[in-house]
């Protein structure tokens, strides 16, 4: 029997709200709680699912923080050697860890600490090709930087500003802009430039002690209504079987910080699965009122995602009936980053408000009364027809 619409926001809300209900940090026991619960919904729906135990330190704040102290630091003491030192050491453990590199400082540096992922397989589990649909369970740390009012404000006064962008402002520039400044004006003898990005260097340490002093979301939005579309395919799948294609469903933990559990799916998981013969499909933060499909994401650099899986689920959107916003990039990174590099066709889809942000994103706000489920629905609906699709 089908599933009806109003069973399926059903489905959507319930998944969510209870979530919601108890807090989940990254690699901590709520999170663990989250995970198990999302694992026994999935078995529900028909699927084999399990949740893996993987290593992660669990913060982002704690290694940006202590990269632009040292390098702020070691900046202000008047010593050329050492700015020179700890501007590059810093500069380059950012670098690989916000583009989804290896996390070498992180992960040989700082103390790590048990996250669980969620790993459900259906669809026909003996099919060569595979996809991959991720979400992620954890809810971030709120901070003053993620309040809304600022963008409320230009979309008030500058509409226009807000119509012609495009591409988010990249946030991560000024954090490691201070200690590369650092490494730069040590390496050029030119103290003016070693001091100005000691100085930004410290105002980004003190903007990530901020953050890590602050409490934890609900993460509604971000991320539970990707959760919510995975039970929500995963219950479609069972109703509607298909064949030659095997569905894994994925929700990781510690995603914000910096994608650490997909980075962990990824080194379990990655060898059994050719990128020949797989697609990876990141759902993150589908409950503000406009699906969209982002055209690329990064934090450093911009990575576009490949031209002709878009068009396919673009495609895909218009046979369901969905309305999907096309053309917009984001100077983050989601899980579908880590997918990215690794060579897979991979999309991205997320949500936006009328600033073109996700609706309360890392604030407080972000409860289940604050989510568009239509939204969420119309992504159920569009997964479910890119698998079918894949499946052909």
């Amino acid at each position: 029997m089908a599933v009806t619409a109003d069973e399926l926001r059903a489905e959507l809300e319930g998944v969510v709200r209870h979530l919601a209900s108890f807090e989940r940090p990254s690699a901590s026991d709520g999170e663990r709680r989250a995970a198990e619960w999302i694992a026994q919904r999935l078995s529900e729906h028909g699927c084999e699912a399990r949740v893996e135990q993987e290593r992660a330190h669990g913060t982002y704040w704690w290694p940006m923080g202590l990269l632009c102290g040292l390098a702020g630091t070691a900046a202000l003491t008047g010593r050329r050697i050492p700015a020179l030192a700890a501007g590059a050491f810093a500069t380059a453990a950012i670098a690989d860890d916000i583009t989804g590199g290896r996390q070498w400082f992180r992960r040989r540096l700082l103390p790590s600490r048990p996250t669980w992922n969620v790993v459900a397989e259906g669809g026909d589990r003996d099919a060569e090709r595979t996809v991959v649909v991720v979400a992620h369970h954890d809810a971030a740390h709120t901070s003053l930087l993620f309040s809304p009012a600022p963008s409320a404000f230009v979309g008030k006064h500058l509409p226009g500003l807000i119509e012609r962008t495009d591409t988010t402002p990249p946030l991560m520039w000024p954090v490691i802009g201070g200690p590369l400044l650092v490494a730069a004006g040590a390496l050029l003898r030119a103290r003016t430039a070693r001091i100005a990005g000691g100085v930004l260097a410290l105002a980004s340490a003190a903007s990530f002690a901020e953050i890590g002093a602050r409490g934890v979301v609900p993460g509604a939005n971000d991320n539970l209504t990707g959760v919510a579309t995975l039970a929500g395919l995963a219950r479609l799948l069972t109703d509607e079987p298909v064949a030659g294609l095997r569905v894994l469903l994925v929700s990781t933990g510690s995603e914000e910080s910096f994608m650490e559990g997909m980075q962990a799916f990824a080194r379990r998981h990655f060898a059994t699965l050719p990128t020949d013969r797989t697609h990876v499909i990141c759902v993150d933060t589908v409950g503000s009122p406009e699906l969209v499909m982002l055209e690329g994401e990064g934090m450093l650099r911009m990575h576009d995602y490949p031209a002709a899986f878009r068009e396919l689920v673009a495609q895909c959107a218009r046979r369901a009936g969905v309305h999907l916003r096309r053309g917009l990039r984001f100077r983050n990174a989601t899980d579908a980053l880590i997918a990215r590099r690794a060579g897979y066709p991979t999309v991205m889809l997320g949500s936006i408000n009328r600033y073109k942000l996700p609706d309360n994103y890392h604030w407080p706000t972000d409860v289940p009364d604050n989510v568009d489920f239509s939204t969420t629905a119309d992504a159920v609906a569009l997964c479910h027809e890119v698998v079918q699709s894949l499946a052909v």
